[in-house]
């Protein structure tokens, strides 16, 4: 894949570039000469600028079967390949488990984690055809390490690391490469985007009305120290050239995972109790 990447044009999907991390990924990938970039989101408004500065772009509902299909279709119609794949569209939803409907935490797995497995299916039988690609899937250190309040993002993340390594091997024999991107503190509308969402989610008769605070502030942790989107972008096409299994990059990426796989699991709940204020909670206890 590095031969492939370097000396030939190369035409890059990339799902989620409305802003932040996916804006940054196709600026970085475009800045590659000769490569064909396709930025896609939701509302291809958003895309305005990416299409002036050269970009192709297109809408793409990641969460929608016929816009995923539309868009796939519309590409290998333009370009005639799919070379690289970067699931990126995603979002963080915070708030206390007990607290999230149904609804909203199958939302979450649909988005960061059942759309990056359609997409791959959809682009697998070209990529398959042509006998090379690969398949970028952008999870997270949240996938690692599991902290309260973030649970059901935390779940999505780890279930597309999961995932990937299957593909991974499933994919090998069509010589189609699948890497996971675990960033750590990235720049990007993550925080503020999972705030917002705090309004509808976190309910008026919560148990954890008291800790209202500590939410709001796992919903903007990422912020904290962050690695800029540029950086991380030109770390992301660095990465590509090389493709590895697994790639940490960003403030906190090799720190977090340090922790998880070196603290007993009581020392970690302990830690993630008091930093989270648990331990300040009133046990009603029945009887």
């Amino acid at each position: 894949m590095t031969q492939a990447l370097i000396s030939a044009p190369h035409t890059i999907l990339i799902t989620g570039c409305s802003s932040g991390i996916g804006r940054a990924l196709a600026l970085a990938f475009h800045h590659q000469q000769g490569h064909t970039v396709w930025a896609t989101a939701r509302k291809p408004e958003t895309l305005a600028e990416l299409k002036a500065q050269g970009i192709r772009t297109t809408q793409l509902d990641v969460t929608n079967a016929t816009s995923r299909d539309t868009a796939i279709e519309r590409i290998l119609a333009e370009s005639g390949r799919i070379d690289i794949l970067v699931n990126n569209a995603g979002y963080g939803q915070m708030g206390p488990l007990l607290d999230l409907e149904a609804e909203t935490i199958r939302a979450q797995l649909e988005t960061n984690t059942i759309a990056p497995i359609a997409l791959t299916q959809a682009v697998a039988p070209a990529m398959i055809a042509q006998g090379s690609g690969l398949i970028v899937n952008i999870g997270s250190v949240s996938g690692i390490f599991t902290t309260p309040f973030a649970g059901a993002y935390c779940a999505s993340k780890a279930a597309i690391h999961s995932l990937s390594d299957a593909l991974r091997l499933e994919l090998a024999p069509f010589g189609i490469n699948v890497m996971v991107i675990q960033p750590g503190a990235i720049q990007s509308n993550i925080g503020n985007n999972a705030e917002a969402m705090l309004e509808q989610t976190l309910k008026a008769d919560s148990r954890y009305g008291a800790l209202e605070s500590v939410i709001r502030a796992r919903a903007n942790a990422s912020q904290q120290g962050a690695t800029s989107t540029e950086a991380f972008a030109q770390a992301v096409v660095k990465a590509c050239e090389n493709p590895k299994p697994v790639v940490r990059i960003g403030n906190k990426s090799f720190l977090l995972p340090f922790l998880q796989r070196w603290l007993p699991v009581w020392v970690r709940d302990r830690l993630l109790t008091k930093r989270f204020q648990l331990n300040q909670l009133q046990i009603r206890r029945l009887g």
